[in-house]
C-alpha cells in the first residue's frame, strides 16, 4: 500500500527556467549559447548541488571553462532569483495527496544559493512533511546513500513510497533501493499514473 510520495523540485513543483533567467539578465546568441555550456550545461553545475565546494570556488572553475565570459558567468549567476520559478498547480497537488491520506517529502539535488534566491518559487515546501535537499547532505541523485538517508531519516519503507522525478537516471536509482518510480512529463500524465498506482496498490491489500 501506497503511504509516502516523495517529489524532485526541479522540472516537476517548480520550472528550472535558466535559459528565460540567462535572457533576462541580456544574454542571446553565441554569448548565451557559451555562458550556458560553461555554467548550467557543465559538469561542475552538480557541484552547486553536491554543497562541498564554496559557491565562489564553484564560480571560478565555471570561469575556467571559458575566461572570455568571465563578466558574463559573474554577471548572471551574482544572483540566481528566476532560475527557479512557481508551478501553480505543486501546493494544491500536496494538500490533495495530504487530504487522502499520504505523506509528502521532497528529494531534490538543489543548491544553497538557488534556495535561498529562488525561495518565491518553493512555497509549498511547508506544506511538505520533510525532504532531502543534496547541498545540506553533501549526496546528489542518483547516489544510493541520498535515497537511503530519506528512507532512514523518515522512518519510511521503500516498498510504500512512490518517487516522481523528470530524469529516468534518478527514477532508477529510487527503484534499486525498493521504491516505485515515475518520470514525470507533465502534471496530468503523473497525476493519473500516480493515482493507478495508489487504486493498484489498494486493490492487492
Amino acid at each position: 500500500m501506497i503511504k509516502s510520495v516523495v517529489f524532485d523540485i526541479g522540472n516537476v513543483l517548480a520550472d528550472f527556467s535558466w535559459k528565460e533567467m540567462y535572457e533576462a539578465k541580456g544574454l542571446s546568441g553565441e554569448v548565451l549559447d557559451r555562458v550556458a555550456k560553461a555554467t548550467v550545461l557543465s559538469p561542475y553545475w552538480k557541484e552547486i548541488d553536491r554543497g562541498i565546494m564554496t559557491y565562489e570556488e564553484i564560480l571560478d572553475q565555471f570561469v575556467g571553462l571559458d575566461s572570455e565570459m568571465e563578466s558574463q558567468i559573474r554577471q548572471v549567476l551574482e544572483n540566481t532569483h528566476g532560475i527557479v520559478t512557481k508551478r501553480e498547480y505543486a501546493i494544491s497537488w500536496i494538500r490533495y495527496l495530504k487530504e487522502i491520506g499520504l505523506q509528502v517529502y521532497v528529494l531534490s539535488n538543489f543548491g544553497e544559493k538557488v534556495l535561498e534566491d529562488c525561495a518565491d518559487a518553493l512555497d509549498f515546501l511547508p506544506y511538505t512533511d520533510g525532504g532531502i535537499i543534496s547541498y545540506r547532505e553533501h549526496l546528489i541523485k542518483p547516489q544510493p546513500e541520498i535515497y537511503q538517508l530519506l528512507l532512514r531519516r523518515y522512518g519510511l519503507n521503500a516498498k510504500e513510497c512512490v518517487f516522481i522525478d523528470d530524469l529516468k537516471e534518478n527514477i532508477e536509482g529510487a527503484k534499486k533501493q525498493g521504491m516505485y518510480g515515475i518520470v514525470f512529463e507533465t502534471y496530468e500524465q503523473a497525476i493519473e499514473q500516480l493515482n493507478t498506482l495508489i487504486e493498484n496498490e489498494k486493490a492487492t491489500v
